[in-house]
């Protein structure tokens, strides 16, 4: 095994500068770089080493972006030892699960690093139904659940007491808005639930270190919560290992240092939120502005975006595409020249939102690739070499193939460097396992998704010999929409509890704003009268959540079958396809000659020649999708 006498400094931090940094890097084993044994290390070296830089900035809301609520390192670790004595003293102990039920705000920052530190954090998305999220709070096994208050979120609060009585919580603790001064409302109790405010809980407790021993870096940090493609509801468990070397790949380059400056927007329950914006800062020591609770759904942080990267010195960002979309229209009335790194993911990246971004600001988009059962980000593109056929280069010590799996065996082939395939995935970022439903209770399960340590993305790809990936497909169903990720059983479940329906299949139709949205076929009983529209509004009042609510709903005499009887999707993907297509160029003369064909079983518009190509080709571009002129 490779030997060195690099200093630590030089060791945790090599070299990064580009592609061809790869090789040269994983020459020495991960485990000699000396990462933290925990998240928790991650916050106690942060304050030991920049005790008093700002770590974080949270605004109250996009109209106040001058004031926010500053912490340094010393005094976020302070926060997080005061939090986790909080949870501890309502019984959280190493094992158990903190659910947690809010928009962001300063609060939550400290909770969601108290929790890993003393338990396990486990983020609810706050637009669930309250059965749905009741259901994954049963799974944790959660006693504790924190929530936003009736100040940060009323609709939030009212659902976080339905779901504690259901679950008989032992406590229900509350947030409150980001710098909000004066004493608090008083809360309606809860019978069987202690009912109080975190920061009053807080206040009670010592900041001089946690009350339990440390976390050890194979102990369980997170669940996130997935459908995958089944409908039930599966908890992804992520260790303090998995967590903190993917933290530390995001970090590995020479892009950014410790004096670059972070902006954070998107929600803490999403794992971009979690290690992108908040456990790589703090390896790094970088200061994270964080938007307030409506993130990038607030206008008016639009409307003062360009002011804030003056005024903080942004370097870095992330966000999806759609966000992007919007900042390439907004006139820049301010200094950007700090702007460096602004990272896209999590949804397609239309080409022209990319060229139109960088054509308004002179910035490249770093387009990046990951999913949750590998913590999160597992490839990114480099600002001095983009490769705009590929989501990026591998991290390091990740490592990417593709297979063929036989659908009858489920047997799999490796494939050569350059040929398309299932993408599997394989490193210290591979998660432990879904906490699922088991005979006994809970248990850990990683059979269905992870083979000898390779982790089925679900995605096809062709991995090229330097780590780049290019991806043509998803292998598995998922919808994602403006970045948040839909299975299309929840929608199919919905659609087949109306007592007409007797088939129902969901896809992702291509969409210029969201990259996708949800739509669906069905099948209807013989005679029923039941349209369309009449069928999409039955299934946005029940969907369980309005994400998945599907935008158009078509009844068709039959859905089309597979050899063993299952939905085949590529083709209703198809349909879909030329429906957005149509309407895209609709008025336009060769509108009633779009098309959408299979090639190579990905979905492919086709569009007939026209005097009107340049604005053909305009339109069609700012969708994530294959054309071409015909």
């Amino acid at each position: 095994m490779p030997t060195t006498h690099a200093t630590p400094n030089e060791l945790l931090w090599p070299p990064a500068a580009g592609p061809s940094s790869l090789d040269e890097i994983e020459r020495i084993p991960l485990e000699q770089r000396g990462l933290p044994e925990s998240t928790y290390e991650l916050v106690a070296r942060a304050a030991r080493l920049w005790p008093d830089r700002p770590a974080t900035s949270v605004l109250a809301d996009g109209e106040h972006w001058q004031t926010p609520a500053t912490r340094t390192f010393a005094e976020l670790a302070g926060d997080v030892h005061r939090a986790a004595g909080a949870l501890h003293e309502v019984g959280v102990v190493r094992g158990d699960a903190v659910a947690v039920i809010s928009v962001n705000c300063a609060e939550l920052l400290s909770v969601l690093l108290a929790a890993e530190a003393v338990g396990i954090f486990a983020p609810i998305n706050p637009e669930l139904s309250v059965d749905h999220a009741t259901e994954l709070v049963r799974l944790s096994g959660a006693g504790v659940i924190v929530a936003s208050g009736p100040e940060l979120e009323p609709r939030l609060w009212a659902h976080a007491r339905e779901i504690a009585a259901q679950t008989g919580a032992r406590a229900l603790l509350a947030l409150r808005p980001t710098g909000t001064p004066g004493p608090a409302p008083a809360l309606e109790p809860l019978e069987g639930t202690e009912v109080a405010y975190l920061e009053e809980r807080m206040a009670q407790t010592d900041d001089g270190g946690l009350p339990s021993t440390p976390p050890a870096s194979a102990d369980v940090a997170s669940y996130l919560h997935t459908g995958g493609t089944t409908g039930t509801p599966k908890l992804a468990a992520r260790t303090h290992a998995n967590e903190v070397a993917n933290a530390w790949m995001i970090s590995c380059a020479d892009i950014l240092d410790e004096d670059s400056v972070v902006f954070a927007a998107l929600p803490l329950f999403h794992t971009n939120a979690l290690l992108v914006t908040t456990l790589a800062p703090l390896l790094r020591g970088q200061h994270v502005v964080w938007a307030g609770p409506l993130g990038y759904r607030d206008q008016a942080l639009f409307g003062n975006f360009w002011k804030i990267v003056e005024r903080y010195r942004i370097s870095a960002m992330s966000g999806v595409p759609t966000v992007y979309a919007v900042l390439a229209e907004l006139p820049i009335d301010a200094d950007t020249s700090s702007l460096k790194l602004p990272i896209v993911g999590a949804a397609p990246l239309p080409a022209a939102v990319r060229d139109a971004f960088e054509a308004h600001t002179g910035v490249s988009l770093c387009e990046g690739y990951g999913l949750t059962e590998a913590t999160c980000a597992s490839s990114r593109s480099w600002p001095g070499d983009p490769r705009f056929d590929t989501v990026g280069q591998r991290l390091a010590y990740q490592e990417a193939r593709t297979v063929a799996i036989d659908e009858a065996s489920g047997e799999w082939t490796f494939l050569p460097d350059g040929e398309v395939g299932t993408l599997v995935l394989r490193g210290p970022n591979i998660f432990a396992g879904y906490l699922v439903r088991g005979r006994s209770g809970p248990e850990l399960r990683t059979g269905v998704k992870v083979r000898d340590g390779w982790l089925d993305s679900g995605d096809l790809a062709a991995v090229e010999a330097d780590g780049h990936i290019r991806l043509v497909g998803r292998a598995k169903d998922l919808i994602i929409r403006g970045g948040h990720n839909i299975d299309p059983a929840a929608i199919e479940d919905t659609l087949l509890e109306h007592p007409a329906v007797t088939a129902a299949a969901a896809v992702g139709r291509p969409d210029a704003h969201a990259g996708e949205v949800p739509v669906a076929f069905a099948t209807v009983a013989p005679g029923s009268k039941l349209a369309g529209p009449e069928l999409k509004a039955w299934a946005a009042e029940h969907v369980s959540e309005r994400a998945a609510a599907p935008k158009h709903v078509e009844i068709v005499d039959e859905i089309p079958l597979t050899a063993v009887g299952k939905p085949y999707k590529p083709e209703l993907r198809r349909r879909a396809a030329e429906q957005a297509a149509r309407e895209a160029l609709a008025g336009n003369a060769i509108t009633d000659r779009v098309s959408a064909g299979l090639v190579d079983g990905q979905v492919e518009v086709q569009v007939p020649h026209s005097p009107a190509d340049a604005e053909v080709g305009e339109t069609l571009s700012q969708y994530a999708w294959r054309w071409r002129l015909v």
